[in-house]
């Protein structure tokens, strides 16, 4: 039986020749040549070489090219110039949907075999097998003006300056690197979602940068100190192209160009030179950037418009970077210019009686108060200066507004909420931290509970000891309301009044690592205008940040029944840390000079004595062997 013919499922049928098969040639010229540089170019012109052999029609031009997919203005760029050597070399009337006679249209359609014995990508493998590396490993180095240079400069900076801590917080560092930067820190590009602040994580890995603590700390390493010491030299030389910040960004580049420069050496020579190369292999955080040979040096601002419109970003697109850098950070605000809002910590609007604090919102809002719900380190309402910034054409979002605290913070207490505060020790704790945070004016709302009092754990004559201690001893104002309407009423008196008081004042950003913690008094109303950056102030509010041996010691020291933080503050200024009061009560000579030694120690406004009573129970803390009887 004769054996039985295979099965044919179907009739295949040979694929049409690509009509542009001269585009064709020079796409797969430049594919291989990238491939043997190991080139990243390479993976961009194989997208466009799949995306034009799809194509069924024939182009007459490579402009009519970028309406295929993969097809940008650099590779129609190219292709335009190989197109009039195609003319020059062939005649006007050559024709380009044709190859020249000789060579095989089936070797330019059949996908690219690999590299032979001798070529240059086998003799790199060899060369890195004798360990001669390969190709040299660069330095990292970022590109001027960007997120990195801003962030290695500032921090550099900022350690130069004589009594430096050393590290800087996010929103400080962001503040103060923006001036260095072309992009915003804090709102994107148009058509991006990254901000100047992701190169922060590439500093991180290249081991330039050290991130520590919560809240964050950043701080150079060796590495990152030694790259921001020649960074800084270069950016003090004056010159942006020149010395030694030129042998830095050369340093990053060097290969690329080179590499890119023996590519198109030829086609340069041959066309009498002034032609822009484009390049193709610009990463995310590189598209700042585009290289030009031959041409006059540009300014910066022309090179952020050129590359602005190599990537698809209009010359909008760089107002939120202009707009950014034009107002440096720690600059006045003058009348007129910003906005008094009142800023609500979300605590007072969720959680527990959410009717209750639901109502303190729509009474606000009944009032026409321009509020802002935040999450607040300390206290429970206080008023920010908003600066007034216009939105920018081109942009999604506006550029962001400064924010400087107004010295009045308002710390809202229940009868209820208070006994339990007194009772747990938050009481206590919260007014120093509203003491500590910086603001001169701390005030205390306290709500009536009516007929609830009588239910308290506490007798209502501790409360209202605890409330005139509060006002008299601890210099708070207190404010006594019924209810929450009456709460949001008082607040939003105290936003009128404040918007009328500052309403012809200048503003000035003042930071309290430079002068301090502030007064703990209340000035009156013709204080200087110096307030504190809204980022700045609740950075150091946190309630759970590190701290150091002189606030470990005043904590134990507030733990002591009677020993509030006037008292301590005092007992601090004679004795800074445990050792140097241990190291005093050393050297009396007897016992009684010992528990005698804090008593002359003065206090307060009234400045009174400490006291024997206190003196005795510090040192009994300190210096008696096992359990307190």
């Amino acid at each position: 039986m004769p054996a039985s013919e295979p099965v044919r499922f179907g009739r295949k049928r040979a694929l049409p020749p690509c009509p542009n098969p001269l585009f064709l040639q020079w796409l797969t010229e430049l594919h291989d040549q990238a491939k043997e540089r190991n080139l990243k170019t390479q993976h961009v012109y194989q997208k466009a070489i799949s995306s034009l052999k799809k194509y069924p029609l024939p182009l007459q031009n490579a402009r009519e090219a970028k309406i295929l997919q993969n097809f940008g203005d650099g590779i129609c760029k190219i292709l335009d110039e190989k197109l009039q050597r195609h003319y020059r070399e062939n005649g006007p009337d050559a024709s380009i949907h044709s190859l020249p006679p000789g060579i095989n249209n089936n070797n330019i359609l059949a996908p690219p075999k690999a590299p032979t014995s001798g070529s240059s990508n086998q003799r790199r493998a060899q060369g890195k097998a004798e360990g001669d590396g390969g190709r040299r490993k660069r330095e990292y180095v970022p590109q001027r003006r960007s997120g990195g240079y801003a962030v290695l400069l500032t921090l550099y900076r900022q350690s130069q300056v004589p009594g430096s801590k050393g590290f800087m917080f996010k929103m400080e560092l962001q503040e103060a690197a923006q001036s260095l930067c072309e992009k915003s820190f804090s709102v994107p590009d148009l058509g991006s979602k990254y901000t100047a602040w992701a190169s922060v994580s590439t500093l991180i890995q290249k081991n330039l940068l050290l991130k520590t603590h919560n809240p964050a700390r950043y701080s150079l390493t060796e590495l990152g100190l030694a790259l921001a010491r020649r960074l800084d030299s270069g950016e003090r030389g004056g010159e942006e192209e020149t010395g030694g910040e030129r042998e830095l960004e050369e340093k990053r580049r060097g290969e690329e160009r080179e590499e890119e420069e023996e590519r198109r050496g030829e086609e340069r020579e041959e066309e009498g030179g002034g032609v822009a190369v484009v390049d193709l292999t610009i990463d995310e955080g590189d598209k700042e950037e585009v290289v030009e040979k031959k041409k006059s040096p540009k300014t910066p601002a022309c090179n952020a418009q050129s590359s602005s419109e190599e990537t698809g970003v209009g010359s909008s697109g760089k107002a939120q970077a202009s707009d950014t850098q034009s107002r440096p950070p720690g600059a006045r605000l003058y009348p007129g210019s910003y906005d008094i809002i009142l800023c609500v910590d979300f605590i007072e609007t969720t959680g527990g009686c959410t009717a209750r604090k639901q109502e303190l919102v729509k009474e606000l809002q009944r009032n026409g108060v321009t509020f802002d719900i935040r999450k607040l380190n300390v206290g429970d309402f206080l008023w920010v200066a908003r600066e007034r910034v216009a939105p920018v054409a081109g942009q999604l979002r506006a550029p962001p507004a400064r924010e400087l605290v107004l010295d009045y913070i308002v710390e809202r207490k229940r009868m209820d909420d208070l006994c339990g505060s007194i009772i747990d020790g938050r009481f206590r704790e919260q007014k120093f931290r509203m003491k500590r945070c910086g603001l001169r004016r701390p005030v205390y709302l306290v709500e009536e509970c009516g007929t609830a009092a009588s239910h308290l754990s506490l007798p209502e004559s501790t409360l209202q000891q605890a409330i005139i201690n509060t006002q008299v001893v601890d210099g708070f104002y207190v404010k006594r309301v019924q209810d929450v309407r009456e709460s949001a009423a008082y607040l939003t008196v105290m936003t009128r009044y404040l918007s009328k008081l500052y309403q012809n004042r200048t503003l000035i950003c003042r930071s309290r690592e430079l002068e301090g913690e502030g007064e703990e008094g209340g000035g009156r109303e013709n204080t200087s205008c110096s307030l504190i950056s809204f980022p700045e102030f609740n950075q150091g509010a946190v309630k759970n940040k590190c701290q150091t041996v002189r606030e470990v010691f005043a904590r134990q020291l507030m733990q002591i029944s009677g020993l509030s933080g006037d008292k301590a503050a005092a007992i601090l200024e004679n004795y800074s840390t445990l050792t140097s009061l241990l190291t005093a009560y050393e050297g009396c000579s007897s016992e009684t000079e010992k528990e005698k030694l804090l008593s002359s120690i003065r206090y307060g406004k009234l400045q009174r004595n400490l006291g024997p009573a206190l003196s005795r129970t510090v040192y009994q803390l300190y210096s008696t062997q096992g359990a307190l009887s």
